[in-house]
């Protein structure tokens, strides 16, 4: 392992009927509040009337900021932070997935920056501040309530990036799996591929004796494998989303990562698609990290051979150790594609016409360092993994 230091201050607030600890989590932060959500399920399944009958409660002044986008805009920052700076706005609130929460976070960054946000958010400038905000969660997927890390995208330059400050943990999140059961199945299968692919970005790195952590790894994949049949077979099942909600928070909230930084190029290369076609970025991922996975099997067949031997059943009888995970990167493309999840661009009507775009895009970010940990990508790697999943 890697010398490291952890710290995470979320408060986790997890379980039946929680929504009600608002009470004495957001008084402690101020009486403007500015309330982000996205397109509008938070009002048909009765979550908006709930909080707004809470909010009411604590007699605080409350501010709306809706219509947050499945890949939130910096457009949509940029409004954010306009409320928060004309209405002097004290603590945001979060009620939604991870896109919203993303969008909270570098709202609350540029609340408190003089400059222009985008700054932050391509990282030209560190955020050392933020406005304290809080989640009330509705999608088990990004694990964004529980850690820094924000993904935004610049839809004028077709650029979208990661990034992330110590000042953008919420300061609480709450997690009521009764929240999530209003969500479509495609979105569900979208939340467990992306906690899958989060998982699978922390495995791959080249760092020695990481045995804990390896398990740890194993045993999320392992738990969301067992878990996301039975969850489609009943998606108002309350103990099989409890298990994913809690799958997708401890899949990124720093847990399994302590001691070495993993690869990512796989979520880099989909941002970049994402960027240009504005596709649903976990269905990027179930198209893109097969054939990321094929790329770089040399780099350790070992290591890949391990990981799909903890998730299936593969005769080992006579193959060679690359045998063995080539058909373990097959057994999890067809997995993905039996829950109901993309398994070419060409589903999402993405051809050969602007692979080099998207390519070019997705270099341009990997030489800003953090990204390709495992196997390092250059643009011709990159377009490589790319035609193969046309």
């Amino acid at each position: 392992m890697e010398n490291f230091q952890y710290k995470n201050p979320t408060k986790l607030i997890f379980g039946k009927d929680q929504v009600g600890a608002l009470k004495e989590e957001l008084p402690q932060y101020g009486r403007n509040v500015l309330l982000v959500y996205g397109g509008g399920s938070i009002k048909r399944n009765g979550l908006y009337d709930q909080i707004n009958t809470i909010l009411a409660e604590l007699d605080v002044n409350v501010h709306e900021l809706a219509g947050v986008e499945p890949n939130p805009r910096l457009a949509t920052v940029k409004k954010g932070i306009e409320i928060c700076k004309n209405e002097q706005i004290d603590v945001l609130l979060a009620v939604g997935g991870g896109s919203v929460i993303d969008c909270t976070k570098a709202i609350a960054a540029g609340a408190v920056y003089e400059g222009d946000v985008w700054d932050i958010i391509n990282k030209q400038v560190a955020a050392t501040k933020a406005l304290p905000f809080g989640t009330v969660l509705t999608l088990a997927a990004t694990g964004s309530e529980m850690n820094p890390d924000s993904v935004i995208t610049n839809w004028e330059t077709n650029e979208k990036y990661v990034w992330g400050s110590p000042a953008t943990h919420p300061a609480f999140s709450i997690l009521d799996p009764t929240n999530t059961m209003s969500v479509p199945r495609d979105q569900t299968v979208y939340g467990m591929v992306d906690m899958m692919s989060h998982v699978f970005e922390q495995y791959f790195h080249n760092v020695t004796n990481t045995p804990l952590q390896d398990r740890m790894c194993y045993s999320v994949l392992q738990t969301v494998i067992e878990t996301a049949p039975k969850l489609l077979e009943d998606l108002q099942s309350y103990t099989h989303r409890e298990t994913i909600l809690y799958s997708g928070t401890i899949a990124l909230n720093g847990t399994l990562q302590m001691g070495y930084f993993g690869d990512w190029a796989s979520h880099t290369i989909e941002h970049a698609v994402s960027a240009v076609y504005d596709i649903p970025h976990a269905g990027g991922l179930a198209i893109l990290f097969p054939n990321w996975m094929r790329h770089v099997v040399d780099q350790d067949v070992t290591r890949m051979k391990g990981l799909m031997m903890s998730m299936f059943d593969l005769e080992t009888e006579g193959k060679s150790d690359k045998e063995v995970a080539l058909e373990g990167i097959d057994r999890l493309s067809a997995f993905w594609s039996s829950l109901g999840a993309p398994s070419r661009l060409a589903d999402y009507d993405i051809g050969e016409d602007r692979l080099e775009e998207i390519a070019e895009i997705a270099a341009k970010e990997m030489k800003h360092g953090g990204f390709g940990n495992f196997q390092s990508l250059n643009k011709e790697d990159i377009l490589s993994i790319l035609r193969a999943s046309l």
